[in-house]
């Protein structure tokens, strides 16, 4: 049965992980889900509350239900996996700077294999293929360094300053 990752971390959104993990399994794949630790992890909800005598801008976060992932990011191998799955809710905004998931994404991607996720992943993608105005170079230059794209636009706000005081 091939394998699809499924790597998160606390404060996943319940419904963007359990709907694909439940959905890829109905598919014949065996889902493998990843944290920075092979633990139980808090999933959170986001609705807007029903009552309109309590209102919110956005959504109101909700602890959910938990998910266990088997494996650490440590611990992956890329080529035991046919394709990944990133959910959404906060969890990629931290988990996007763990080394070992990024490496894996990365070789997973290079390999030809399918990246799905949903609402959540693009902080995860903007750290690993960049932003638009990015060319290939510098996202391979930024990557073998292992910075952000975010340490990219202060060094070029910095030199902006240092060029604006200069004047």
């Amino acid at each position: 049965m091939s394998k699809i990752l499924m790597p998160l971390g606390d404060a996943t959104e319940t419904l963007d992980t359990f709907y694909p993990f439940f959905r890829l399994a109905e598919a014949g794949y065996e889902v493998v889900v990843s944290g920075p630790e092979a633990r139980l992890y808090h999933t959170v909800l986001h609705e807007k509350p029903p009552a309109s005598n309590i209102p919110w801008d956005l959504t109101e976060e909700r602890p959910g239900y938990h998910i266990e992932a088997t494996v650490a990011f440590r611990d992956l191998n890329p080529d035991d996996y046919a394709g990944l799955f990133i959910s959404g809710g906060r969890a990629p905004e931290y988990i996007r700077y763990e080394q070992e998931l990024l490496d894996v994404t990365r070789a997973i991607h290079e390999a030809g294999k399918p990246i799905a996720g949903t609402r959540g992943p693009v902080e995860l993608y903007a750290r690993l293929f960049g932003q638009v105005e990015e060319t290939a170079e510098e996202r391979a230059t930024r990557l073998s360094k292992k910075r952000s794209i975010l340490d990219i636009v202060l060094s070029d706000a910095n030199s902006l300053n240092r060029k604006v005081s200069a004047t």
